[in-house]
């Protein structure tokens, strides 16, 4: 079995947080892979700081887990959720990864956010109803 953990990044706009990595296309949610040894907050936190340069001061609210098996059999996401008061700037992201982060409507995301960062969204701030399936 593979993890993951993603988050939903809110600033005190309301907007969200999307990333676009140097190596797929598309606008994410931030997040990884959890390695071995660390524990799913370790991982969100560890890569909200790589991807965004962004501290967590807060505890990350945990939002669901989601079967991830249409990318890869028996993989699964841990999505989080971070208000404005849960973070701070400290840093720049990571360009050898990121090649862009953007804050946006999380009703009306950039056209290349991915579907199941789509999905999440309605699921967040609009009515659709939640799926377990990432």
């Amino acid at each position: 079995m593979t993890l993951g953990a993603r988050a939903i990044v809110e600033n005190s706009d309301g907007q969200i947080l999307l990333v676009r990595h140097t190596y797929t296309k598309g606008l994410y949610l931030p997040g990884g892979g959890v390695e071995s040894g660390d524990t799913v907050r370790q991982t969100i936190c560890k890569e909200l700081h790589e991807e965004a340069g962004i501290h967590v001061t807060g505890a990350p609210v945990q939002i669901g887990i989601y079967s991830n098996h249409n990318i890869m059999r028996n993989d699964h996401v841990v999505l989080f959720r971070l208000d404005a008061g849960a973070w701070k700037q400290a840093g720049q992201p990571d360009a050898r990864e990121i090649s862009e982060t953007i804050w946006c409507d999380p009703l009306n995301p950039p056209a290349d956010a991915t579907p199941a960062t789509k999905r999440r969204l309605k699921e967040q701030f609009g009515d659709a109803q939640p799926s377990d399936h990432w």
